[in-house]
């Protein structure tokens, strides 16, 4: 890997920190926002599915147009109307305001996820992308190491405003080297393509690629029994558990410090051993602290921090593969279009999740959570299904690349 694709990744890595906090935190927040404004498990889901449904929706509509622009200017466009978004949640005084401010920073943030993976694929090529996704996914543990905790420490000292004006700062000081050092990402536009695509031909196309509905069910299995859980982890650890503000924050430290380590190391062993074959196994392996965590027994709290971190080391495993292949499924000359799709898809069922995981919880008047025990299982049913749904998706592009070889 070369210092221009190094610099690359490490930018949009850094996007992706930023992204991935200001949805992150709003999980933690439940046990700050739900007694601050005096609302339901339903309604605090709500918050988090309010980013999730709108980030859905624009990436869906963005999938009609954006391959007819330079990646970097929708990326840009995206991630300045985001810190707006975000900034106004900082701002937010009632839960009204906030609602609307998370649809807003959604709306924005839905541009912003399908073009980061869509450069990636365009920089680099297939057979080193499971090392590229390795480190853009090694965001999520910074974010998880530092950002979270941080964030969170933010609210113990301040309020809960704190961690919105911090992933606001933050990401207003990386614009300027976003357009300094990111290049223009125009190659896939050419004369011959550079055409408004009809939304009804883009849907027919993807609805007869049997590889592109598999791909996109892949993304909603992993979102929607990854996200079942989190939302009331937190509130879970506080309120049924015991376990103090100032515990909980390192839960995500431990577990993104874990996975910092060893993303890069699944990105390699991905390319290594198979995609397809390193996503079975953290699969299956994801499924035992999903079981744990969610029928979690008065336990000492370095227990549950052995058993949330090898959570995430699992789960980040799986996501790394899976982007890989995800992203290979159609031509450099679609792939915008369709990773504003997946991208899409994923923000929609983190969104489902979040607010059947509040149908399902319930919050009684001391604050204690529950039912949660119902989301893990529904969760390992789901992670069950995707294994599936990959397998599939390895055999039909198995058969695929031999034909094109044969040819």
């Amino acid at each position: 890997m070369n210092s221009k694709e190094r610099i690359i990744l490490l930018l949009l890595a850094a996007i992706n920190f930023t992204h991935i906090l200001d949805f992150m935190i709003m999980m933690p927040l439940g046990n700050y926002l739900m007694p601050y404004f005096n609302i339901s498990s339903q309604q605090f889901s709500m918050l988090v599915a309010a980013y999730t449904f709108s980030a859905g929706i624009s990436g869906f509509l963005a999938a009609f147009f954006v391959d007819r622009f330079d990646r970097k200017k929708v990326l840009m466009v995206g991630y300045a109307g985001f810190l707006i978004g975000t900034l106004f949640c900082a701002l937010s005084p009632t839960y009204g305001v906030l609602l609307i401010s998370r649809i807003v920073a959604g709306i924005f943030g839905g541009l912003i996820g399908a073009q980061v993976l869509s450069i990636v694929a365009d920089t680099i090529p297939y057979e080193r992308r499971g090392t590229a996704m390795g480190i853009i996914m090694a965001a999520f543990s910074v974010a998880s190491v530092f950002g979270v905790p941080f964030s969170l420490y933010l609210a113990n000292i301040f309020n809960w405003h704190g961690p919105f004006f911090f992933v606001a700062g933050i990401g207003t000081l990386l614009v300027p080297f976003l357009l300094k050092y990111l290049p223009k990402m125009d190659g896939h536009i050419t004369a011959k393509n550079v055409v408004k695509v009809n939304p009804m031909v883009l849907l027919k196309d993807i609805a007869k690629d049997r590889n592109q509905v598999l791909a996109l069910s892949l993304s909603a299995t992993i979102m929607l029994g990854h996200f079942l859980i989190i939302p009331f982890l937190n509130p879970f650890l506080e309120f049924n558990k015991g376990f103090s503000k100032a515990q909980t924050p390192i839960v995500y430290m431990v577990g993104g410090a874990l996975t910092l380590i060893t993303s890069p190391f699944l990105g390699k062993l991905a390319d290594k051993i198979g995609k397809h074959r390193l996503f079975v196994i953290m699969a299956l392996l994801v499924t035992i602290p999903i079981a744990v965590i969610t029928n979690l027994p008065t336990t000492p709290f370095y227990f549950v921090l052995g058993i949330t971190g090898f959570w995430f080391v699992v789960s980040s495993g799986r996501m790394i593969p899976a982007q890989a292949m995800i992203s290979n499924v159609v031509a450099s000359e679609r792939r915008g279009s369709f990773m504003s799709i997946n991208s899409a898809i994923q923000q929609i069922f983190v969104g489902i999740a979040s607010v059947l995981a509040g149908f399902v919880v319930v919050k009684t008047p001391s604050n204690a959570i529950l039912n949660y025990e119902i989301t893990g299982y529904i969760s390992i049913a789901v992670t069950l299904l995707s294994i599936l749904v990959i397998a599939k998706l390895n055999t039909r592009m198995s058969e695929k690349e031999k034909v094109e070889e044969g040819a």
